[in-house]
């Protein structure tokens, strides 16, 4: 049975039974301790806590996630994945334990043909928490299982919890005996041979502090029992589909035959292959999957997980022999597998694939500049007399060239040296720790929310800001540093909830409004307004005047003139955002945005540079559209008559049920968006693209001012051309000639300069070559040349003296200047100085040391330099010294 088939009959037969079914939330998380989605319940989060009211008595859905912490051990095992998708069904305080049992026993067994899995029932065992006898009971009753088919564990296994205060409940598991081949009888422990493919989270308890799966007190029963069930897809798939692993089912496997096929390797031959086929299989499809929910490589958070997948991935072709671009093979096989599931991957493919293509193109190219680098670090280690390269220097190539740990453990060994792998996971670890911190500080503030939920149970915060400018409201709690506050004075900055506001939260691109938040004898700033859980609108406020306390009763006021610039820039970026796609065409996709008062920045899917014309395009495009002043408007609908409509989506956001649309002249821009606009794009004013640039492999950023800011902009560019043409005595439309010609002028110039320099240096090459120095039979010269000589100059110099010196005896030239504050030096050898085992980057890198720095090249010439420029006497006389020891040692 197929995987989308297997996923199909899940969500058809739970439909059936009253459930409705949910769309994967985006694999980016929205939690601040997380990168991504990790497990099916997650975007029921809010309704398992108390946080909303769910819109529903029961769900069901197939969630998309992702599971990072095990990227390394990905292929080595098979039991590691990265992108997997969890099928479950939830009840609300619906349903409990009895129907949950029963909905899972019945799809699992009920045969295929009457649309079930048809799992035979006498391979099937389940196991439940030691001390819930109800459960067990049911087990017996609802399918007929023996009690030496039902397996009674302890907390650790069989027990959930989210890790925090909080719902809890007793687990239930449907396991598979996959046979005495697998291990031995009775083993619950190994989870090989007695295989959970089904796990039933029977949420009725409340949970307090304690750590672990099992350090924590149960303190009651929720006043609500919840169901919470998660069944592995990709495990279920690979057991109805008769194979080993994972990595052998029809979504992935097709991925490593291709693999196969471009290496020429084997799959299933040697274990070291087998491991770089399977990281090629899981990672492509990971990257597809990810770059499909919007995100795109970086050097942080998701960008950087995904950057790293798919340089592993690239890595892992070449070290299967593969040395072309590999991704232009794999992606479109990892497509057509998961097309069936999710058929937005093929309308989406242009975007995605141009994203892919680009960041291997870029590691290809970072590939031989990290080489250099570890290069130069293996030579260095060996001459220290160590046998490790060092975890700092790991951890550099992994960090500023994307090598993964693996290739320099590998690249390490093959030259006899290990890698101290212990500090470079020290190094990531605190790397990942502040990334964890700054996502925790940009998306809630804090990393513990308790305090925001316990003002969100007071009731959701209304927005009034699509309708009126000042609200009147009353202020529902406040909260310093994260926790509720009892009252706040003047002088100090502080959150503030109110009943409604008119103030819109920083969100899809837009920044928070400013204004005023006033009461009697009260007056505060509003600084910011954020989301740090849904429904609740946050103000962090300085008070100016008085003392801030709950219930007072204030009229919260937006800046007009505020508010009317953040309109012009939202409406702005939108028809920035449809001139974009009308001129480059429907894969200039949106992939982020700001926009602040009079200014927008657009980052869209796009591999290459945009020259002055398309950009002048664009730029006309967007006006001509506000002049024709269309109407913008903004209506509700379900997400799937949005789509059906036409309206893009933000990737990477998660939408209501019901979401907001908003449309600038009809079907020209209909794009889903909670922000403020304009009524009419005439409103929006001038539109004036200011730059265009790359912001990572297939990711370009546009930047425009608009309304009263693009007219300021102008009005500097105009005073600009003004003071040029005045000095350069020209009329505005000859200053692109005369700057053109003035520039040929300069360069000419310079050319002319850098000759006679050069010249002069070269005039001192015949008297260096004529009184060399005897080192026990070496010819040397060593040379300050005058400060100023350039690194190209010093090597024409240093193999100008070498050249005019007899071949008959062995010849060393080093010659050194000192060039803005810092020192470079080359070294020049002869054929017959190389025979008596002398090596130019040996030499370089004693020069470069009493420099401060370093150095390298061939046995025939090297060149290093260093930031010490009072050692450059000694640097020479370390020379002469080093070729003594060399010669006579």
């Amino acid at each position: 049975m197929e995987t989308s088939e297997i996923r199909r009959r899940f969500l058809q037969y739970f439909e059936d039974r009253g459930h409705t079914v949910v769309p994967s939330a985006p694999l980016p998380s929205p939690d601040p301790n997380l990168l991504f989605n990790v497990a099916g319940m997650a975007q029921f989060v809010p309704y398992f806590v108390g946080q909303q009211t769910p819109p529903y008595a029961r769900a069901t859905s197939v969630q998309k996630c992702v599971r990072t912490l095990d990227i390394e051990e990905v292929g080595k095992t098979t039991r590691h994945g990265t992108f997997f998708q969890m099928n479950g069904n939830f009840s609300f305080g619906d349903y409990f334990k009895e129907d949950a049992v029963k909905f899972a026993w019945e799809l699992v067994t009920k045969p295929q043909n009457e649309g079930g899995y048809g799992f035979d029932e006498s391979v099937l065992y389940a196991s439940v928490y030691y001390e819930d006898d109800e459960a067990i009971d049911i087990w017996k009753r609802v399918a007929g299982l023996p009690d030496d088919r039902i397996v009674r564990l302890g907390m650790k296994d069989n027990f959930w919890s989210m890790g925090i205060p909080g719902p809890c409940g007793p687990c239930s598991e449907i396991l598979i005996d996959r046979g005495p081949e697998f291990g031995a009888d009775r083993d619950w422990e190994a989870g090989d041979r007695y295989l959970e493919f089904w796990n039933l989270v029977f949420m009725q308890n409340i949970r307090g502090e304690g750590g672990g799966k099992d350090g924590y007190e149960i303190l009651g029963e929720l006043p609500k029992k919840n169901i919470d069930t998660g069944l592995g897809l990709e495990r279920v798939a690979y057991l109805l589909q008769g194979v080993d692993n994972m990595y052998e089912i029809d979504e992935i496997y097709p991925v490593i035959e291709k693999a196969s096929e471009l290496s020429g390797r084997k799959y299933g031959a040697e274990h070291e292959d087998d491991v770089r086929f399977r990281v090629v299989a899981d990672h492509v499809r990971s990257a597809l999957m990810l770059i499909g929910d919007g995100v795109t490589p970086g050097n942080e958070q998701g960008g950087y997980v995904l950057r790293r997948l798919l340089r592993r991935a690239i890595r892992s072709m070449r070290l299967l022999g593969y040395e072309d671009p590999s991704l232009v093979e794999l992606l479109p096989v990892s497509l057509e597998q998961m097309k069936k599931s999710y058929p937005e991957l093929v309308t989406d493919f242009g975007r995605i694939s141009q994203v892919a293509y680009a960041e291997e193109e870029a590691f290809r190219r970072t590939l031989t500049a990290g080489t250099t680098i570890f290069d130069v670090a293996v030579r260095d280690t060996k001459a220290s007399g160590a046998h490790q390269l060092e975890g700092a220097k790991a951890f550099q190539l992994h960090d500023t060239y994307g090598f993964p740990i693996d290739l320099t453990v590998e690249m390490a060994a093959e030259q006899g040296l290990n890698v101290d792998t212990e500090g470079f996971r020290s190094l990531m670890k605190e790397q990942r720790e502040r990334a964890k911190a700054d996502a925790r500080a940009k998306k809630a503030g804090h990393a513990d929310t308790s305090g925001y939920r316990e003002l969100r149970e007071k009731g959701v915060t209304e927005f009034t800001g699509y309708q009126e400018l000042s609200s009147d409201s009353e202020v529902r709690g406040l909260l310093r540093e994260g926790a509720v506050a009892p009252f706040a004075e003047q002088g100090e900055t502080v959150e503030v909830v109110l009943e409604k506001t008119p103030f819109y939260a920083e969100s899809g691109g837009q920044i928070a409004d400013e204004g005023l938040i006033l009461g009697d004898g009260l007056k505060l700033k509003v600084l910011d307004v954020q989301r740090p859980v849904k429904g609740l609108i946050v103000h962090k406020v300085e008070i100016v005047e008085g003392v801030l306390r709950p219930g007072a009763n204030v009229q919260a006021a937006v800046d007009h003139e505020w508010r009317v610039s953040a309109c012009q820039a939202h409406s702005g970026t939108h028809v920035v955002h449809a001139a974009l796609r009308q001129v480059l065409g429907p894969n200039a996709l949106q992939s982020g945005s700001y926009n602040k008062p009079g200014y927008l920045r657009l980052d869209f899917a796009w591999s290459s540079a945009l020259d002055a014309a398309t950009r002048s395009e664009i730029e006309e495009v967007a006006n001509l559209a506000v002049r024709k002043d269309l109407p913008v408007s903004a209506q509700y609908m379900t997400l799937p008559e949005a789509r059906d409509w036409g309206a893009l989506a933000l990737f990477g956001e998660t939408y209501d049920e019901q979401v907001r649309v908003v449309e600038i002249g009809g079907p020209w821009s209909r794009e889903l968006c909670g922000g403020t606009h304009v009524k009419h794009s005439s409103q929006v004013g001038a539109v004036t693209v200011t730059g265009e640039s790359s912001v990572g492999a297939g990711v370009r950023r546009i930047e425009a001012f608009v309304g009263m800011e693009a007219l300021h902009y102008l009005g500097r560019e105009r005073a600009l051309v003004r003071l040029l043409s005045e000095n350069l005595k020209a009329r505005p439309e000859e200053l692109p000639a005369k700057v053109a010609d003035l520039a040929e002028r300069l360069r000419v110039a310079e050319k002319e300069l850098e000759r006679m320099r050069a010249a002069q240096v070269l005039e001192a090459a015949a008297e260096l070559a004529k009184d060399p120095k005897d080192v026990f039979g070496v010819q040397y010269v060593g040379h300050r040349a005058p400060d100023g000589v350039n690194g190209g100059d010093l090597r024409k110099l240093a193999l100008d003296v070498r050249g005019r010196m007899p071949n008959d005896k062995p010849v060393v030239v080093a010659v050194l200047s000192v060039n803005d504050g810092k020192p470079g030096v080359v070294i020049a050898l002869n054929d017959l100085a190389r025979e008596w085992r002398l090596k130019a980057g040996d030499l370089v890198r004693i020069a470069a040391e009493k420099l401060g720095g370093r150095g390298g090249g061939k046995d025939d010439v090297a060149q290093g330099g260093g930031t010490d420029a009072a050692g450059a006497d000694d640097a020479l006389s370390a020379v002469e010294h080093a070729i003594g020891h060399q010669v006579t040692g």
